[in-house]
């Protein structure tokens, strides 16, 4: 993000000054948040994307994750009156969307090889939690704009023309997310203010086989999906607060990248960092597994704001 050099010590204490008021607008933001209501937060506050080797662009706004898990507690605490009423696995028929601008990989239309793969994958990867996934339809639309401008301005109209289903099923739009965006997917806490948009949005080239490496196994569908399953980063919050809202995935500073064993960003938290976690930032080959925990979390969010909706 520094891409500053001019006037030397000047400019380099006037761009300080200015980080720094922003760190404390964040805070600000972060700790005032309770009472806000979800809605209201979704349509007033924009997407960060934290940008990095692998980028995922869903988003994670700490006023919107606050308001979430408020919404979340309330909304728990409202079934505690219905026994019987959880889900704890099943399974989640998906429709799969390619979007391309034309005939061949490179334009975005992959193969159904590709799709049945990155299927597998998701099945793989969700098995110990008792969720599976079933393709229920593929189709595919030519649309050059839809394409380029799926993390964007066409993001609306695209998913709008293509989602099928309700709150319970999964749609997959596979298409070139502009800013070097892997993948991005819509929280279960989102699905009522705007049932149309939700879903997973996927880089054509990350499933399994295509040339994103080394995000080319398809674990950029397992990551995203764990979104749309209501999971967060593991480094959410960094070393302090609530985190990721589970318990046992250890604390993380900030994203890793590659496949650092050992490293432990958090030293005043136990344990290391979680690198094989899915929901990191780690290569596809680095991630396999998500914890008892997040499978916790998955269930209570599915039958929250997805189980029959």
């Amino acid at each position: 993000m520094n891409k500053f050099r001019a006037f030397a010590a000047v400019f380099s204490l006037f761009a300080i000054a200015l980080v720094a008021f922003g760190i404390n607008y964040v805070s600000v933001a972060q700790s005032t948040v309770e009472s806000t209501d979800q809605a209201e937060v979704d349509k007033n506050t924009r997407a960060v994307v934290i940008k990095g080797d692998r980028l995922c662009g869903t988003d994670h706004d700490p006023q919107k994750v606050a308001a979430a898990e408020t919404d979340f507690a309330v909304r728990r605490a409202e079934l505690k009156d219905s026994p019987g009423i959880d889900a704890t696995g099943g399974v989640i028929n998906v429709y799969f969307h390619v979007v391309n601008k034309g005939t061949g990989i490179a334009n975005g239309d992959i193969t159904d090889a590709m799709i049945a793969d990155q299927m597998n994958v998701l099945n793989s990867a969700f098995a110990i939690s008792g969720w599976s996934f079933n393709r229920v339809s593929t189709d595919r639309t030519t649309n050059s704009i839809w394409y380029n401008d799926c993390y964007g301005a066409s993001e609306t109209a695209m998913k709008s023309a293509l989602h099928q289903g309700t709150a319970d099923d999964l749609n997959i739009y596979t298409c070139n997310p502009s800013g070097g965006i892997l993948g991005y997917a819509t929280f279960p806490s989102s699905y009522s203010s705007a049932p149309s948009k939700d879903g997973v949005v996927l880089l054509y080239s990350s499933l399994p086989g295509g040339s994103a490496a080394p995000y080319n196994l398809g674990d950029t569908g397992t990551h995203e999906v764990g979104h749309w399953m209501g999971l967060y980063h593991t480094f959410q919050g960094g070393c302090n607060g609530s985190g990721d809202y589970v318990s046992d995935t250890a604390a993380e500073r900030s994203p890793a990248y590659g496949c650092p064993s050992g490293q432990d960003s958090c030293r005043n938290r136990s344990g290391l960092d979680p690198i094989t976690n899915f929901m990191d930032y780690t290569d596809d080959a680095c991630m396999f597994e998500f914890t008892s925990g997040q499978d916790t979390r998955m269930d209570s969010l599915f039958t929250t704001y997805r189980f029959g909706k």
